[in-house]
Order: C-alpha cells, then structure tokens, then sequence
C-alpha cells in the first residue's frame, strides 16, 4: 500500500499538536501514535497547508517532539493486554471514574471514530444529568479506541441505557 499524508492532532485539551505524517493508512498511525486523531475535514486540511507543520514519515527514527513522546507510550501500550481490543466497534459503552473536586462516574457512548455522542454523568449523590453534542461548547473529546485500558471500562448498552432514561438534561429541555 502506497504511502499517504495524514493530518494528525493530539488535543491535549486547551490546546493541540499538529503534524503531517506519511503512512500507508489512517490506522497504522493509530496503531503508532498513542491519543492522536487523523483529520480529514477538508476545509481543515486546507487550512493547515499553510501552518508550517512538521512532516515525518511514519518509520522515522527521529520524531518531532511530542510525537516522540505519543509512539513511546504507544509501544508501551502495545505489550498489555487489552491493546486494540476494542478498536473496530462501531458503538462502544463505557465507564470512566473522575475522582477530582466533584467526584463523578460518567457513563458515555462513543461512535467508531472515538467521539462522545452521549454522556452521562452520575454525581455521588446518583443523580444522573445527561447531555449530548448539542451541550458541548466544543467537539467531544476523542477516546484512544486502541487504549489498553478500555476493556476495564466497557458496560453493555442496557446499563448505559439504563442511566440515561433516569438522568435529566442539565438545561432542563
């Protein structure tokens, strides 16, 4: 298969990476690169020709850094159980414990590309608000559909549902 150039971010949040890499698909880069997304919005690839982006064959021996950083921890990844085990669904459930100021479990509903479509988060109190795309001030954040960890978090569609016919919208709609 012939090499390609991809647009890949890592979005770190407030802020991303970007550089062009050449690889014989979007799922070799997938496979390489720990939490990077391949961007294939025309009118964001057509921005991006002008940004002056770092451009690496997919095999190179030196990375920029940060990509550097985002292969290393992939081939950590690689050797662990559970590594890609849930890379080809179409619909994926899960459950993620965030144990920060407001302790929270979220239940969420991510689509084959690794984005949120649905979420719920249920407080400790089990109150539950759900919210979806029409929420988010910004695009969902992506999940690493290859991370090895993911198969921990994994429920089946009824619990999801479950929880989200009992949560209410956050804006009351």
């Amino acid at each position: 298969m012939p090499m390609q150039r991809y647009l890949v971010l890592h979005d770190y949040g407030m802020g991303g990476l970007w550089w062009w890499i050449r690889a014989r698909s979007v799922r070799e880069v997938q496979e390489t690169f720990a939490a990077v997304e391949v961007v294939d919005d025309p009118a964001t690839v057509a921005r991006a020709e002008g940004w002056q982006l770092d451009e690496v064959n997919i095999g190179a021996a030196i990375l920029p850094a940060g990509l550097d950083e985002l292969r290393a921890e992939r081939d950590r990844q690689r050797a662990l159980p559970g590594f890609g085990a849930l890379a080809d669904r179409q619909v994926l459930f899960l459950r993620q414990v965030w144990d920060g100021d407001e302790p929270a479990t979220y239940l969420m509903e991510i689509g084959p590309d690794g984005r949120r479509i649905r979420q719920v988060e249920i407080a400790e109190d089990h109150t539950g608000i759900k919210t979806d795309a029409e929420d988010w001030l910004f695009n969902p954040p992506q999940v690493d559909l290859f991370d090895p960890q993911l198969p921990d978090q994994e429920i089946d569609r009824k619990e999801f549902e479950r929880a989200w016919a009992a949560a209410r919208w956050e804006d009351d709609r």
